[in-house]
């Protein structure tokens, strides 16, 4: 029998990740990088994005793959934890009440207001002067 894999994508901000996850030693890859190598600001960042695993302690019981696209560092850490909550789950309905209770299914779905015409940015109106 073939091994089973599921995909599940996650979404912060600009970000799209997508997550597969299947059995096996622990191998995360990000756009075909360790995640170590891909995240290499800081181990922080690593353990943030790995964090639904962190609280399951299934570090090491999952290889997932993982294709990351769009906006900046701490986007695609916030759509990576979400995919990988999201994959978990789809592999395990079990683990569900876990992740939930954690926040790590709920899509965070703020983003960057559009600019508007005639200010600076958002919101930035031109300065004031009386002369």
């Amino acid at each position: 029998m073939a091994q089973k894999s599921i995909w599940a994508v996650g979404r912060r901000k600009t970000s799209v990740a997508r997550a597969r996850i299947a059995s096996g030693s622990g191998k995360i890859t990000v756009n075909q990088k360790d995640v170590k190598d891909y995240l290499k600001n800081g181990d922080h960042l690593v353990k943030r994005a790995l964090e639904p695993l962190f609280i399951l302690e299934a570090r090491d019981k999952y290889d997932i793959l993982l294709n990351v696209s769009g906006g900046g560092v701490m986007g695609q850490v916030g759509a990576i934890r979400h995919a990988v909550a999201r994959a978990l789950v789809a592999f395990n309905e079990a683990l569900k009440p876990a992740l939930k209770k954690e926040g790590f299914l709920t899509r965070d779905n703020r983003m960057v207001e559009r600019k508007k015409y005639g200010l600076h940015k958002a919101r930035r109106g031109t300065q004031f002067s009386k002369r």
